[in-house]
């Protein structure tokens, strides 16, 4: 029973190591087309994805440290990834993010 519980905690360990390797190169590729990206939507779209990246490795490292301590710092990623999403979609489609009425 022990060499089957070694066998899955390695394999859990391979598992997320390869994970936290393509989360990784992912991140990296999402940078350059933040930096460079040719229009503000695909730079807007970048960020948002690096926001999803940095979910995924909190996720990664909860399961590599049996944890689930990491799943509050997930929702609140979570949240303030769509409330700038939000604010970001707004400014590039009207300018502003906050309308103030001059009446």
């Amino acid at each position: 029973m022990d060499n089957i519980l070694d066998v899955t905690q390695q394999l859990i360990e391979y598992s997320a190591t390869i994970a936290v390797l393509g989360v990784s190169i992912s991140v990296m590729i999402l940078l350059y087309r933040a930096i460079k990206g040719p229009t503000n939507p695909d730079r807007a779209v970048a960020l948002d994805i690096i926001g999803i990246n940095l979910m995924a490795l909190a996720g990664i490292i909860a399961v590599l440290l049996v944890t689930t301590k990491f799943n509050d710092v997930i929702l609140l990623i979570g949240i303030l990834l769509f409330i700038g999403t939000v604010a970001l979609a707004k400014f590039l489609e009207k300018g502003v993010i906050i309308e103030r009425d001059m009446d």
